[in-house]
């Protein structure tokens, strides 16, 4: 059974002076849009290769590419730093220098310690299962289990602190989840 969709016809804004343009439009359900539109000059792309990408089940394999861009060239899609704050600036992370701080106290943090604690710290009060963490820290090609994630949190409560600890919440048979301290 084909399921249809009617498209509706929005209006973008022109793109801005610097030539920017849209990353995302709406197609109709028998158009196949040029790839190349969507580029950054001078990049190219291919299939990503199968055994990357997750697999769902009971879903049809998921298709990827990846985008090549020159080196001597910025990113194809602009990266500002993101600095993620707790409500009284005591827990931030730079993402762009790699650093996390508890109130203003630098954290020395492994590479995996630093993805799961800028990860919860970027995604306030939302709670996260451990597979989704597995596949958003660690990556798809992971072999593991949930264990693995509770270690990891019980290092980076440690390391946050007795006054700190606290932020990074259980939610029971679920997972975890970040809540910024309050300045209290």
């Amino acid at each position: 059974m084909a399921t249809t969709r009617s498209l509706s016809t929005a209006t973008l804004p022109t793109p801005a002076e610097n030539g920017a343009r849209h990353r995302l439009r709406a197609v109709g359900p028998d158009e196949v849009p040029s790839v190349a539109e969507f580029l950054p000059p001078g990049a190219t792309w291919l299939p990503a290769p199968q055994h990357t990408l997750p697999t769902l089940p009971g879903q049809p394999p998921m298709i990827g590419y990846l985008v090549l861009v020159p080196a001597d060239q910025h990113p194809p899609f602009p990266q500002e730093p993101k600095t993620a704050d707790a409500e009284a600036g005591l827990v931030r992370i730079d993402t762009v220098q790699r650093t996390a701080e508890v109130n203003g106290r630098e954290l020395d943090l492994t590479y995996l310690e630093f993805e799961l604690l800028a990860h919860l710290v970027q995604h306030p009060h939302r709670v996260h299962t451990r597979d989704q963490l597995v596949t958003t820290v660690w990556g798809y090609g992971h072999v593991g289990d949930g264990r693995t994630v509770d270690v990891h949190i019980a290092r980076l409560r440690r390391k946050l602190g007795a006054d700190f600890r606290g932020a990074i919440q259980t939610v029971r048979r679920v997972g975890y989840k970040y809540t910024p301290p309050t300045g209290d």
